[in-house]
């Protein structure tokens, strides 16, 4: 145990915990009661009998709650040194002098530096963690939280409502536009770790906004499980663009929800790469509700290591007329990792003249990975313009040949076709975070990541 954590609960999880964390947090009495509430449906709730195996995840083996500091700072220089010197690694100060709006950085359970620019802070955005708000702006807070995802959606949408702590709380006023991104970092730095940050977004009225998540963990022996909840709520002609860059350690077991609802002529994107993890189950959802709204999924998946699972994909439901959707799927496996799309159209009866488009590849890169599809498209409207196009691919030996023939080694032209392949999904990442993605991938496809 790290001595310099002001407060650490004991492995396994029971009510008393819960009321620890809350009792920690000095939260108000109704939200004590959503967290016992979830507790119980998660204790009573099996865990699916689809997807990925996640019988070796011992829920009974994990910290639910590790408070790394006393409270957010805003200043750098105010944030413990260990931890400042992991975030400087990462380059994240750096980072936001350069081109962010303003960055979040979680340590553990606890956000531990969060800071907006004044610029955007003037025009009446809100930026802060999510702890922060829940006191800060309790109406607006207890209006949106659980809205989209509530705790009996799944097992660990109910954990994650039980525990959840940190992460981002973004409200954007009508009609301002953010046009350089937010950002928000995750760190599990602990062994046996869980970590599970609440995320929720408001796009007003003809607002635009574009948040960056990213995650990093060490290696340790035993497991930690990282289970965030996103929920994202795009009005009227708004514009939400939503990035995740998941790296986490291939100890880690990444059980997400992510959610957002689309008013009329709005647009959700999410952009979601998944490199790292032992498992990842992730499937970004669009609940498109009013007339005109559009769903943009782009995402990329990599396994690449014998035991690794990247279980995505995507989820779009049409509730309503004219609205648009595009699922563009890409996933690279290599060294007995698996990939897996798991994906989802559902155009609902009185959704007339609705499109979508579903694009799923996978490229694999020796003779012991796996991928797999689960592509499902419930169509109630005959009106309904639907496509879905698959392909599953091997690195062509003979490009390989003439690239190592024209001087390029072979980790080389393998990570060319890899970067070549993943493309659609790159080009979409602003400069400085495409930059990365490829060093990743590169790393990745060398196998030096592990």
């Amino acid at each position: 145990m790290n001595k310099d954590h002001k407060m650490k609960t004991r492995l396994g999880l029971n009510e008393s915990v819960v009321k620890e964390i809350s009792a920690q947090k000095n939260e108000p009495e109704w939200m004590l009661e959503i967290r016992l509430k979830a507790l119980n449906h998660f204790l009573k709730t099996s865990i699916q009998n689809w997807g990925p195996d996640l019988s070796e995840l011992d829920m009974q083996d994990i910290h639910y709650y590790i408070k790394p500091v006393e409270k957010s700072q805003s200043s750098w220089e105010h944030v413990p040194q260990d931890i400042k010197k992991t975030f400087d690694y990462l380059g994240l100060p750096a980072a936001e002098q350069r081109y962010l709006a303003g960055l979040g950085a979680q340590y553990e359970s606890e956000v531990v530096y969060h800071n907006l620019k004044k610029e955007w802070a003037d025009q009446g955005v809100l930026f802060l963690d999510t702890d922060s708000a829940l006191k800060a702006y309790p109406e607006i807070f207890k209006q949106y939280f659980g809205s989209i995802v509530p705790f009996n959606d799944n097992k660990f949408a109910a954990l994650n409502t039980a525990c959840w702590s940190g992460g981002s709380f973004i409200y954007v006023p009508p009609k301002v536009q953010v046009t350089i991104p937010l950002q928000a970092y995750f760190r599990i730095q602990a062994e046996r770790m869980g970590q599970f940050e609440r995320t929720l977004i408001i796009a007003d009225e003809g607002s635009l906004v574009t948040y960056v998540e990213g995650c990093t963990a060490p290696a340790y022996s035993a497991s930690s499980l990282h289970s965030a909840v996103v929920e994202i709520v795009a009005k009227a002609g708004s514009r939400v663009r939503y990035y995740t860059i998941q790296n986490w350690s291939k100890n880690v077991y990444n059980l997400v929800t992510k959610r957002a609802v689309a008013y009329k002529d709005s647009v959700v994107e999410w952009i979601d790469g998944n490199l790292g993890s032992k498992i990842t189950m992730k499937y970004p959802a669009v609940i498109l509700k009013e007339e005109g709204a559009k769903a943009e999924i782009l995402s990329i998946a990599m396994a690449s290591s014998f035991g690794q699972v990247q279980d995505t994909g995507a989820k779009v439901i049409h509730m309503a007329p004219n609205t648009t959707s595009r699922i563009t799927s890409k996933s690279v496996s290599r060294s007995g990792g698996r990939s897996s799309y798991r994906g989802l159209v559902k155009i609902l009866r009185g959704a007339k003249n609705c499109k979508s488009f579903v694009q799923c590849d996978a490229l694999m890169l020796d003779q012991i990975s796996r991928s797999d599809a689960y592509p499902s498209i419930q169509v109630k409207e005959s009106s309904a313009n639907v496509g879905h196009e698959a392909s599953v691919s091997r690195i062509d030996d003979e490009l390989v040949f003439y690239l190592t023939s024209r001087g390029i080694d072979a980790n080389a032209a393998k990570t060319l076709i890899v970067n070549g392949f993943v493309e659609p999904f790159v080009k979409e990442l602003p400069m400085e975070f495409a930059i990365e993605m490829n060093r990743l991938i590169q790393l990745e496809v060398e196998g030096s990541v592990g």
